[in-house]
């Protein structure tokens, strides 16, 4: 029977909340499981996994969600409800922090080549933001200048795992799964209900079904607080990524409109000439005047 004491494997010193993803994938025969799921291989021996995760790494949001080395291959998981094209670039840093730590008592500046295990990034994404069964990230979409051979790069895999995405993967990982409808369950009964009623309302019909029975059963406690603690989350990043768009979205009709007055000032019109034209406030026009002229002084 799988061994769900994931408290005592959970640092209680962390300064970010564990997530659902790592307490559940926190033990080594779901994990490898998954990796199995993932990876196409049939390995049966969770104690071939040697689980390597940072603690507190680099920044509070930017930790590494499960890291681990089977084979020789350094596997780093990262589950992510809000799609972000920065993720190679949080990978490269993260990697770069664990290689380290990896190397701390190797000679670097020794003629013996020191061997690394060769690592695979891969991000399990859950969000509402309609995104592809499978898509690659690359650090080198990141460069403001586009090389035919990019001198460093890092590419990962996203794989899209809410209901009815990647069927063969969520079939070969039952607990991944039982994950992917659990965090459904949340967010579909939130929709018309109180958060905290919501994940009670999840949880209870989970195991009654079956769902992430024996975690949910063994953790109740500590899956509701991390689950509401993570649907708050989800929407605050999402209403932070709402506002970027329209703040980007109003910036550029007002250089649209700056535009047009700029033509129509070269043109001889007066402000208030141009303000009928465009059919915008005479105030507005003469602050943007303003503003044009103040950045043609400098």
């Amino acid at each position: 029977m799988t061994d769900y004491n994931y408290q005592k494997d959970i640092p209680a010193n962390r300064t970010y909340k564990s997530r659902i993803f790592e307490m559940i994938f926190s033990n080594k025969k779901d994990l490898l499981s998954l990796y199995n799921a993932t990876n196409g291989t049939h390995y049966d021996d969770p104690e071939l996994l040697e689980v390597n995760t940072l603690e507190n790494a680099i920044y509070l949001s930017m930790h590494n969600d499960i890291s681990f080395v089977i084979d020789s291959r350094l596997t780093l998981y990262e589950h992510q409800s809000t799609y972000s094209p920065n993720l190679p670039l949080r990978y490269l840093m993260y990697i770069s922090d664990l290689y380290s730590n990896m190397t701390k008592d190797e000679n670097l500046y020794g003629t013996r080549k020191i061997l690394l295990p060769a690592p695979k990034f891969v991000i399990f994404y859950n969000g509402i933001d309609e995104q592809p069964d499978m898509q690659e990230l690359r650090l080198s979409d990141m460069f403001e200048i586009v090389d035919n051979i990019p001198s460093l790069d890092l590419r990962a895999v996203m794989l899209n795992i809410n209901p009815g995405h990647n069927p063969h993967l969520l079939d070969n990982c039952k607990t991944l799964r039982d994950y992917s409808e659990y965090t459904a369950r949340v967010r579909r009964y939130a929709e018309s209900s109180p958060l905290s009623e919501a994940v009670e309302q999840a949880i209870t019909e989970c195991i009654k079904e079956g769902i992430l029975a024996e975690f949910l059963s063994k953790n109740r406690a500590e899956a509701k607080k991390v689950s509401i603690y993570e649907y708050d989350e989800e929407k605050v990043m999402r209403m932070l990524q709402e506002d970027a768009r329209e703040t980007g979205r109003q910036e550029g009709e007002t250089q649209k409109l700056k535009e047009q007055i700029s033509k129509k000032l070269a043109k001889g019109n007066t402000p208030e000439e141009i303000s009928e034209m465009l059919e915008e406030p005479v105030e507005h026009i003469r602050e943007l005047i303003a503003e044009l002229s103040q950045k043609a002084s400098i």
